[in-house]
């Protein structure tokens, strides 16, 4: 299968596009820059010239066409750019991949599009958090996310010969992050984990980029019209955090103690059931099995670390 990664060069797609080469498809990333990989193929391209994009995917003719591009941190730029340049490049992506021939379409949307660390407060109604709970976006990007899952699921719906779906990976931890490089907050994952404030306002998602790519690599091969148009989230079954999960969140946000109380172990506060039950999908990797370099934090096991089917 001929799958276009979109933005294949970022620290997402950089393991994407990595996933679906090693599992045999023709991964081409296409992006600003070059994947690191030799093995990966490339086209730099500016997904925002609409003209440009048609015609390379025109002559590209891809099965599958996999969209991370976009700006990827909230409030790294003015607001409205933000808005506008992430909706511009799903529409044109989305619109470019079908007119294309592409089969499957599959888009990142984001966990933010709940509305989490709003500034007027957010409490979930309850958790884990499923792909049920009801969004309340209050930024630009978190905004975007949203508009995104919209676009797919308008294009689900006009495009009955496609499958297409969103995906909400938690926060991305590339492989070299865990050895200790910055993340895309400028922090480092040991810090993330030292000072629980830096996690607190996503209840400490996380996803190595590896699973994530795992999961694209399992949607595009078993996802039907069946589900078109579905979302997923896509996150470690264990929380970014050294204390048990329903003590990490209730101190993280009071109001929600209530609902974290059942939580158990270190479970993650976002549920992926919808992923193995509908996909198969589970995720394969803990901070616990990946972090390098901080042996204070990997030995702090406060309970049962949690896979996908059950305590590990």
């Amino acid at each position: 299968m001929k799958v276009l990664v979109t933005g294949g060069a970022g620290r997402l797609g950089r393991s994407v596009a990595t996933v679906l080469h090693q599992a045999g498809h023709h991964a081409v990333s296409v992006d600003r820059v070059d994947h690191p990989d030799p093995a990966v193929d490339d086209v730099r391209l500016d997904l925002l010239d609409e003209d440009a994009v048609v015609s390379a995917f025109a002559d590209l003719r891809p099965d599958a066409v996999v969209h991370l591009a976009a700006i990827a941190v909230p409030f790294s730029a003015p607001e409205l750019q933000i808005l506008t340049t992430n909706t511009r490049l799903a529409q044109v992506v989305v619109d470019a991949s079908l007119r294309a021939g592409a089969r499957k379409v599959l888009a990142a949307g984001s966990p933010t599009v709940l509305g989490y660390g709003a500034p007027g407060g957010w409490t979930p109604r309850y958790l884990p958090l499923d792909e049920e709970h009801p969004t309340a976006p209050w930024n630009a990007y978190a905004l975007s996310k949203q508009v995104v899952e919209g676009v797919v699921a308008m294009h689900a719906r006009t495009a009955p010969e496609a499958v297409l779906g969103s995906f909400r990976p938690c926060f991305v931890v590339s492989p070299e992050e865990w050895a200790g490089a910055p993340t895309q907050q400028g922090h480092t994952i040991a810090d993330r984990l030292r000072d629980p404030a830096l996690a607190a306002v996503s209840l400490f998602n996380y996803v190595d980029a590896r699973d994530a790519g795992e999961f694209v690599l399992r949607w595009l091969e078993v996802a039907d019209a069946s589900i078109s148009g579905e979302a997923f989230f896509v996150g470690a079954a264990d929380a970014l955090a050294v204390l048990p999960t329903a003590q990490a969140v209730a101190g993280a946000l009071p109001s929600a103690a209530g609902a974290a109380a059942h939580l158990p172990g270190t479970s993650a506060a976002f549920s992926c059931a919808k992923a193995e039950r509908l996909l198969g999908w589970t995720p394969r990797r803990s901070w616990r099995g990946e972090l390098q370099g901080a042996p204070d934090l990997v030995g702090a096991r406060p309970g049962p670390v949690l896979t996908a089917g059950g305590p590990a």
